[in-house]
């Protein structure tokens, strides 16, 4: 293997959030912290040399975004996930999430119902919220350990005069990556009553064999039709901080609206670093993404294993996307406070809250293992020994 993720980096007093912040977020600074979605790895160093190479030119003046930008985006969509995109169908946002908000504000009127299905990414909720949309819970069920559609549900919904769906794709924080059949069912209940589908695709590259992403827009032309698809690097190649993603609208009238509110926000320039570490990112960065996603898989088993053979109470959807592992926590018999209290202060492990994301999230903790695996032991151990007290007391 090439890369060393195994290596541990130094990121306190970078105004690094997941380390900076604990004290802010948690009350103390004395823990691991495995919350927010960034990994602890080195960036691929050919982003970064592709960075510093621009950095020897002396200007950081206004710039735009190449040919060879949407070519690499085109390029990596077809290489990865066999599906075509064409240039025309492409637009940019500073983050999936301001597009969520950009996308409602022009794809919506107030008072219109948007559906989410929860737990999910709890930005989708203030994305319909706070901007005066009805938001419509569609819950999703766990079956054998997995998050799953609850479809009945869903007919309903969207049949009560919906006119947008929120689809998480693959899914936040519980990994499922929805198959074939379950993303052409909601296809068919979306079609038949005219609703748009806003999938979020951020997740798409970190998928475990033998899974396989499916773009929503890639079913059928006419799905397409309906579809606004929200993608970045960012996740995949720990660039967050760059703040570039873009959106995949091949329906014009929906591009057009888009680009309109992008327009009028003024955020459409994006910036000259974020615009190089994509390109180079989809270009150069299938080794090492290939080399990451082996080495996430083994961090995954482990704790499956560790939790298995030691605290058999907490169950795990076993993610088949993403590097968050959603922890069922619930035969610890402890509420949603005691039970972030005891991760906070006893176990001193800074993980996410699970009813932050809503409906269904109750007893559920947020994991992420994209950390090298010494540190996995060191949390998985110190949660065992917790657990040992706590039962003693």
């Amino acid at each position: 293997m090439r890369y060393n993720f195994d290596k541990i980096i130094e990121r306190e007093n970078t105004n690094c959030v997941k380390y900076d912040l604990r004290k802010q977020i948690f009350g103390t600074t004395d823990l691991i912290p495995m919350w927010v979605a960034d990994m602890d790895y080195e960036t691929p160093d050919v982003i970064m040399d592709a960075i510093k190479k621009r950095l020897e030119h002396p200007i950081l003046g206004y710039s735009f975004r190449p040919e060879s930008f949407y070519k690499s985006i085109i390029d990596w969509m077809e290489i990865r996930h066999q599906w075509d995109v064409k240039k025309e169908w492409i637009s940019f946002s500073p983050g999936v999430v301001p597009a969520l908000n950009m996308i409602v504000l022009g794809l919506s009127e107030p008072l219109d119902k948007i559906i989410v299905q929860p737990p999910v990414y709890f930005p989708f909720f203030t994305a319909i919220e706070n901007h005066g949309r009805k938001l419509i819970n569609n819950p999703l069920i766990i079956k054998n350990s997995r998050l799953s559609i609850d479809f009945n549900d869903l007919n309903a919904k969207i049949k009560n005069g919906a006119k947008m769906l929120f689809l998480c794709n693959p899914h936040n924080p519980g990994g499922s990556v929805w198959k074939r059949e379950e993303l052409l069912k909601i296809a068919d209940l979306c079609l038949k009553n005219n609703v748009v589908v806003v999938s979020d695709e951020i997740h798409s590259d970190l998928i475990f064999s033998p899974h396989k992403h499916i773009p929503f827009a890639s079913l059928s032309k006419e799905i397409a039709d309906i579809t606004v698809t929200c993608m970045a690097p960012s996740k995949t190649f720990n660039i967050a901080g760059l703040s570039t993603s873009f959106l995949v609208i091949s329906n014009q009238e929906l591009l057009k609206k888009y680009n309109k509110t992008l327009d009028n926000i003024h955020v459409g320039q994006g910036n000259i670093f974020g615009a190089i570490a994509l390109e180079t990112a989809y270009n150069q960065g299938s080794k090492w993404l290939d080399e990451l996603l082996d080495y996430l898989k083994k961090n995954i088993d482990f704790v499956e294993d560790f939790l298995k053979n030691n605290i058999p109470e907490i169950k795990i959807c076993r993610p088949e996307a993403t590097y968050m592992i959603w922890l069922d926590c619930s035969d610890l018999n402890m509420d949603d406070k005691i039970l972030k209290r005891f991760f906070i202060k006893e176990t001193k492990i800074g993980l996410n809250d699970g009813s932050v994301f809503g409906i269904g999230g109750e007893g559920f903790q947020r994991m992420n293992i994209a950390c090298p695996l010494s540190v996995i032991e060191q949390a998985l151990f110190r949660l065992k020994n917790a657990l040992k007290i706590n039962a003693s007391n």
